[in-house]
């Protein structure tokens, strides 16, 4: 169905955590790869091909996205700032442009959408009754796409835990638990003891996106599927992953301190990405997981990579495992 190029793709949020790291991965599995941003110097760089345009400017999308047989949305407003004014019509210039070409829409899923009468295992067909407002543009987001897969466009979300990896990003992990470019001297962990939660990282989400981008053919219209990440059962395996990476690395022990939400509270009514947090604070008070069981039957199995391992690329990428220079010897 997909006309122009059949290995064009546009990824729009390319300088953000997930898109970054999809827009490198296509490059490296041989996409052609187009990457639109804001007062960006246009030209080829790394191997991606970088345009000048807002997300927010259909004329733009729509230009950048000719002849793209995909368009990866993993645009958010910086710092969450207007999130709810910007963020339904930068998704319907990436709708309009799919539909023109027949291309299929990528879309980094989340969790927000469901409420608690999904908890605690979250299936592509649990009902979505968000307790958010947040949660409830997701939904909004999600319907209009599916509205897109019947009128031209095709679409894949790929919905995953919390995202961590080596570089920092609108994260819990690099904004909450650790401090990006810092010494890790204590990890400020922000769930209630005893309480499961959902991490992924973000090259196996990227990685899984990649794996069903090359399967497309056989992926129905409006294409949902859940990762079930790395599983923290009760909020000290991330934590002991973090400090066992630092004490491996600089020898330092770390300790462990329950995250500061009075202060979010306080600071809240300034600060739009902490009443964002905030908001969002239910989902560290009861166990939230997903059931991959969908994503396994076509691709075999889900990318994973061994958490020891993924802390430590994370941590060294964030910069919170550079040690002071050890003296020479005389």
């Amino acid at each position: 169905m997909a006309h122009g190029n059949d290995n064009t793709v546009l990824v729009l949020g390319a300088t953000g955590g997930i898109g970054g790291e999809v827009a490198r991965q296509l490059r490296d599995a041989g996409w052609e790869v187009r990457a639109l941003k804001r007062g960006a110097s246009e030209g080829k760089r790394d191997g991606i091909t970088w345009l000048a345009g807002d997300a927010m400017d259909a004329q733009a999308v729509r230009q950048a996205a000719r002849g793209c047989a995909v368009i990866v949305h993993a645009v958010n407003p910086p710092g969450y700032r207007n999130w709810s004014q910007l963020v339904l019509p930068m998704l319907d210039n990436t709708i309009a442009a799919a539909k023109a070409d027949g291309a299929t829409i990528v879309l980094p899923g989340t969790v927000y959408n469901f409420g608690p009468d999904a908890f605690p295992l979250l299936a592509e067909t649990s009902p979505q009754h968000p307790a958010t407002r947040k949660g409830a543009i997701r939904v909004e987001m999600e319907k209009r796409l599916e509205d897109a897969s019947r009128e031209g466009a095709r679409v894949l979300i790929v919905r995953a835990g919390d995202f961590f990896g080596p570089r920092a990003g609108n994260n819990w992990f690099s904004q909450g638990l650790v401090k990006a470019g810092q010494p890790v001297k204590a990890v400020s962990y922000p769930g209630r003891a005893g309480i499961g939660h959902q991490w992924s990282y973000l090259p196996d989400v990227a990685r899984t996106m990649v794996e069903l981008l090359a399967r497309r053919d056989r992926l129905e219209p409006f294409a949902r599927f859940h990762m079930a990440g790395h599983w923290d059962a009760d909020g000290t395996r991330m934590s002991g992953a973090i400090r066992k990476a630092v004490m491996r690395r600089t020898g330092t022990e770390a300790r462990v301190s329950a995250f500061p939400w009075w202060l979010l509270t306080l600071a809240s009514p300034f600060v739009a990405t902490f009443r964002e947090m905030r908001e969002m604070r239910y989902l560290w008070q009861t166990p939230v997981g997903m059931d991959n069981a969908k994503l396994v039957a076509l691709l075999g199995r889900e990318p994973h990579t061994p958490l020891d391992e993924a802390v430590e690329a994370s941590l060294e990428g964030m910069g919170c495992l550079a040690t002071a220079p050890v003296a020479a010897a005389a």
